[in-house]
């Protein structure tokens, strides 16, 4: 069975979406296939990085890539994680369900560095928790249906 193709989406492709993409890829490992992309982007954020190399994932290798690169590419699912992705994305990417699962922004967060950090852990574990949440339903039902397809 090929994995779950799905392409997380972001105004700035810095920070959720690159938190997503590098998450997604570890915890479902060959069943899914992450990516993600940016309708403005800017440029990997460091305190992203920080936060994720504390779980022992490594994006410092990631790149801040534009939708414009995934045109033409076969998605599942395209999920936007933040407000202005969804209301702005007008991509039409090949097969794939638009779904909009928000978080808000650590790079607006203010405070105490301990603060500011606290917000990008928060956003962090809210990420892989409800992304994974989410994923583990749609694999299930993917299995039930496939099930019930070969008892035919």
């Amino acid at each position: 069975m090929p994995p779950i193709r799905v392409l997380f989406l972001c105004t700035g492709n810095s920070c959720r979406s690159q938190m997503a993409d590098g998450l997604i890829n570890l915890d479902f490992a060959g069943r899914i296939e992450a990516f993600s992309a940016g309708t403005a982007p800017h440029g990997l954020n460091p305190l992203a990085v920080e936060v994720m190399q504390e779980l022992g994932v490594d994006i410092s290798g990631f790149s801040s890539d534009h939708l414009s690169q995934y045109e033409g590419q076969c998605f599942d699912y395209v999920i936007s994680l933040c407000g202005h992705a969804d209301e702005t994305c007008a991509a039409r990417l090949c097969g794939a369900e638009r779904i909009h699962i928000g978080f808000d922004d650590p790079p607006k967060a203010q405070g105490t560095e301990d603060e500011v950090m606290a917000v990008y852990r928060r956003v962090r574990d809210e990420i892989r928790s409800q992304l994974g949440d989410f994923f583990l339903r749609e694999l299930e039902s993917l299995a039930i249906r496939r099930a019930q397809k070969v008892s035919r």
